[in-house]
């Protein structure tokens, strides 16, 4: 797993993206989201990290519930057979910890020579051979010392980004002199107008050791956590990948705390690489749509929608038909479960409607109708109070866990596949069209033997049809405590 050239991509998969629900949610965020193209921001990230010249490992740090999904990600786009590297967090920390441990593994495992590409999961770049001339630029100032961040070209005054103002040249790029919170439209309009002002795309570049020695410096408590939660971190490594799952103890030691406020914003060590590569964070709807084509009326749609004297509204609703009468400037997106309907002009104020649904605890908040596992995918068809319908498919080989439910029972019909069912302590074989009913309180598992997908029905009843009335005996995924005791 030595990397050719020293540099090693980092890819920090963590922001939830509120702003962009109801499609990104806690746990199915942003990074997987589906582009036109029907690839991933994270799949995108991978791709445009994996072309860069002799780059043959890839680092990744996301939440440990995200692992399986950003695999399979992965293991879509990986046709190079890149080396893998995973930690993965406990809880979200902000983007100091992230990096912190990231330049800790890198220094263990490639040398404090090595060269970190800080890359966000969930940004788009256009423009991949002028990102690849951006990072070649960076690569040589972080060897000479820097701590490196690159500056985006401002094409309007953007009140919603941070600023890096530019200082004193340095060849392949100029020091920082300053970094400048989101400012109120006039002073945007003066940093377009003035020149020397750069949006701040949140991409990193430095040496291992550099950044290492920065934070001892200026943001100890922050590396401290860091030893800790990789000290005392569970590894499990395999052909492929090499996976690191950090200790909460010394994680949740950590200040919830940007890189740039921890340390970017004190070092006298910073440098930044002005560059035009078609780049967008994605951060609302209203930025989304901006990547969209229109139609004549300025309308974007994805899906299929019937309009009559519709302007300026974007449309998403790509399982179902949707019509609109009248309107213009809007924002409609609608899901299996959830349907936002929001003035285009105020598309960042959707934050609030998810604040709202965590406030309530609202399963919007977190999950989608159809929600991935590590076998597959699940989706609730209809629930009432004491009963639940799902549509369960699960992968060639997958199998779900060795569990038991206290407060509810199920059914299971077989549509299509065969599926291997342990009940209580019976296993039976079940083919299409044939069912097995698991009685509250018995130890179950489903597991797909065959070489295509096993979809079944599960129909729950009972009195409680939480998702947390589940004790794990045993699980090929990792999920199940070491013992269980009665």
């Amino acid at each position: 797993m030595n990397p050719l050239n020293g540099l090693i991509p980092c890819i920090i998969s963590g922001g939830s993206g509120t702003r962009l629900w109801p499609v990104s949610r806690q746990n199915m965020p942003k990074p997987f989201m589906r582009m036109r193209d029907d690839q991933s921001l994270l799949q995108k990230t991978f791709l445009r990290a994996s072309h860069l010249p002799g780059v043959d490992s890839i680092l990744t740090v996301t939440n440990r519930d995200l692992l399986f999904r950003t695999l399979d990600d992965y293991r879509a786009v990986n046709t190079q057979r890149l080396a893998l590297d995973l930690l993965l967090e406990p809880f979200g920390r902000n983007t100091a910890a992230a990096i912190a441990v990231a330049a800790l593994h890198v220094q263990e495992h490639f040398g404090a020579d090595a060269q970190l590409l800080v890359m966000p999961a969930d940004h788009l770049i256009l423009d991949e051979s002028a990102f690849a001339q951006a990072v070649e630029k960076a690569r040589v100032l972080a060897e000479a010392g820097y701590l490196v961040t690159f500056g985006i070209q401002p094409d309007r005054a953007e009140t919603g980004f941070g600023y890096i103002e530019q200082g004193a040249p340095l060849g392949a790029g100029f020091q920082v002199q300053r970094f400048v919170e989101k400012p109120d439209q006039a002073t945007a309009q003066g940093y377009l107008d003035g020149g020397k002002h750069l949006w701040n795309a949140g991409m990193f570049c430095f040496k291992a050791g550099t950044v290492l020695d920065e934070l001892t410096r200026h943001a100890p408590q922050v590396l401290d956590a860091a030893k800790a939660a990789l000290e005392h971190s569970q590894s499990l490594q395999n052909s492929s990948s090499r996976q690191r799952e950090l200790s909460p103890e010394g994680f949740g030691t950590a200040p919830d705390i940007s890189i740039d406020v921890a340390l970017m914003e004190k070092s006298a060590q910073v440098a930044v690489v002005p560059c035009n590569i078609g780049w967008s964070d994605i951060g609302s709807w209203e930025a989304l749509r901006e990547l969209t084509p229109s139609d004549d009326n300025g309308n974007q749609i994805n899906g299929e929608a019937v309009l009559h004297d519709v302007h300026n509204c974007y449309i998403d609703s790509p399982k179902r038909v949707l019509g609109a009468v009248g309107v213009r400037d809007l924002i409609i997106v609608d899901t299996p479960d959830a349907l936002l309907i929001a003035d285009a002009h105020r598309s960042q104020d959707v934050r609030y409607i998810v604040a709202e649904l965590k406030r309530q605890n609202h399963p919007a908040f977190s999950l989608h109708r159809t929600v991935t596992r590590p076998w597959g995918t699940y989706t609730v068809l209809e629930e009432s109070t004491r009963f639940k319908i799902k549509r369960i498919v699960v992968k060639p080989k997958g199998s779900l866990s060795l569990q038991m439910h206290h407060h509810r029972s199920e059914h299971w019909v077989v549509v299509s596949g065969a599926a291997m069912i342990t009940n209580g302590e019976r296993e039976i074989l079940l083919n299409m069209n044939e069912s097995t009913y698991i009685p509250a309180g018995h130890k179950h598992r489903l597991t797909n033997p065959g070489i295509i997908d096993l979809v079944m029905i599960e129909v729950q009843s009972g009195e409680y049809l939480g998702e947390d009335d589940i004790v794990r005996y045993d699980d090929i995924y990792g999920r199940a405590p070491v013992e269980v005791k009665p």
